[in-house]
């Protein structure tokens, strides 16, 4: 008979609960709720989803904004024996359905806000059987049942991002993966007496998830604000009446603060600000040191594949500039293109050898094979190690989109393009943003006759796209460059844009 494994993340639930017993852990919209609260109502939806068919290895759906109701349902998920298949909020329902139909999906939880996208989504779909109210699970609820056995090697979350390449793709995490993440992420942040927290990340984001299983790990009983999602006014308000000591950001998040007057709010408290999903300027991480007295930035820097970890800037080392050293049992390699390793500070692709690594992308063995290569993961994120060991990213070998900390595939946004009748081609590149990181930029042609504003073709790609993804700028050319075995030139396109985003 098969046994719960040492590092199943239902049983590491059950492990924290037993140790530190009942407190008050998560703060949400000026209500705190308890430890035990939050573990019972898991188990008893755990119980539920058994009730309803949920069998060892399904994938069920979360699409939600941020909500005690999230851990709750990852909560249940593993210890019904699913696997957690989180969906970011801002998609399109078009998006969603592609998702939950690559999982094979049998089980969606959606918040109130999200149901009727996610109705639409799974309309047709054999494997889906249940779409359930996240906020309204009492029904399905039941008397707790033993948790169902799941290997350490067992997926726990099928994640969906795009890599570094093309469509998204699901990315498998074990219970291994993640329970070791959550035990190396806060061993190597740990300073004792720092447990408030202000989380406003999306916990369907693979950081926001590292974020919770960290929490899991950490040595003293964490006391967590959790946010709906980011508004940087109410982040301060919180900040200031929590009296924060740690919060992790995105830098499109560090930078919505810096336009906020910081030096009106006490945050005399804040400690650390970690910082994760993207690069930060030298003067944005200057500026908030100066502007907030006694807080230190620390970067860090992880993958979807990686479980959301590969290196952080320790408390007092912190290197700026730098993402870190890697954490324990996390080795860093820098190789020119022919996979062998480069000198001390030379650029090159960075791959990484953990048991943090994924085990694999879901139904994709070829691309596993490619960018698994000889024990190591191949990013695609260009970076240069120096004699210390700490990790700079200098840019990145493929063209993904980084817009505030969310992957931005062109080849999406392009076709989603292309799908008006007006257009005939279409190419999309990041410009650099001082906001979110990078901007999505297209650049189109019209077919033949066509004679539709730029506002207009704007408006297409909002709708059909999901609120993170679309163009926010748009230029009409007569034809698109091409390279000399005749793909679209995009070195050609960024050329032809000033850093503030208009034409040379």
């Amino acid at each position: 008979m098969k046994k719960v494994g040492r590092r199943n993340l239902a049983r590491l639930a059950d492990e924290v609960a037993e140790r530190r017993g009942d407190y008050r852990t998560l703060c949400f919209e000026g209500k705190w709720h308890s430890s035990a609260q939050l573990h019972e109502r898991g188990k008893r939806l755990a119980a539920g989803l058994v009730g309803l068919g949920v069998e060892p290895g399904d994938r069920v759906v979360v699409m939600a904004e941020n909500s005690p109701d999230v851990p709750v349902a990852y909560h249940a998920i593993s210890h019904a024996g699913g696997v957690i298949t989180p969906a970011i909020f801002l998609l399109t329902s078009q998006e969603l359905r592609r998702i939950v139909d690559d999982a094979g999906a049998t089980v969606v939880l959606a918040s109130p806000h999200f149901r009727g996208v996610a109705e639409a989504a799974v309309e047709g779909l054999d494997s889906v059987r249940h779409v359930l109210d996240l906020e309204a699970t009492a029904g399905v609820e039941a008397a707790p049942v033993p948790i169902v056995p799941r290997a350490d090697d067992d997926l726990a979350a099928l994640v969906y991002t795009g890599g570094t390449t093309g469509r998204a793709k699901g990315v498998t995490l074990t219970h291994a993966n993640l329970w070791e993440a959550g035990r190396r992420g806060s061993e190597a942040g740990h300073i004792p007496g720092i447990t408030r927290s202000l989380t406003s990340l999306p916990l369907s984001h693979s950081y926001g998830l590292l974020v919770l299983v960290v929490g899991m790990q950490s040595l003293e009983p964490p006391e967590s604000v959790l946010m709906r999602w980011f508004d940087a006014e109410s982040w301060l308000e919180l900040a200031e009446e929590h009296r924060t000591q740690i919060a992790p950001v995105v830098p499109s998040m560090l930078y919505l603060l810096l336009a906020q007057a910081l030096e009106d709010y006490d945050l005399s408290e804040l400690r650390f600000v970690a910082s994760g999903a993207a690069p930060l300027t030298r003067e944005a991480i200057e500026e908030f040191e100066r502007r907030v007295p006694g807080v230190a930035i620390r970067e860090g820097y992880g993958l979807t594949e990686t479980s959301a970890l590969v290196s952080t800037n320790p408390p007092g080392r912190i290197r700026p500039g730098t993402v870190g050293l890697p954490v324990a049992g996390t080795e860093i390699k820098v190789v020119d293109d022919d996979d062998l390793a480069v000198a001390i500070g030379e650029p090159g692709e960075v791959c990484i050898r953990s048991d943090l690594v994924m085990a694999g992308y879901w139904n994709e063995p070829e691309l596993t094979a490619e960018t698994m290569r000889d024990g190591w993961l191949h990013t695609g994120d260009i970076g240069r190690l120096d004699a210390d060991g700490y990790l700079s990213i200098v840019d990145r070998k493929k063209d993904l989109i980084l817009r505030g900390g969310f992957n931005v595939y062109p080849r999406d946004v392009e076709e989603a393009l292309v799908e008006h009748p007006a257009i005939s081609g279409a190419c999309v590149i990041g410009r650099p943003d001082p906001v979110h990181g990078e901007e999505v930029v297209a650049f189109v042609t019209l077919a033949p006759g066509a004679t539709p504003s730029v506002d207009d073709l704007l408006s297409f790609g909002k709708v059909r796209l999901g609120g993170y993804k679309y163009p926010r700028e748009l230029t009409v050319l007569p034809t698109l460059p091409l390279t000399t075995v005749g793909k679209v030139d995009r070195r050609a396109l960024r050329e032809l844009l000033t850093v503030e985003g208009g034409m040379r």
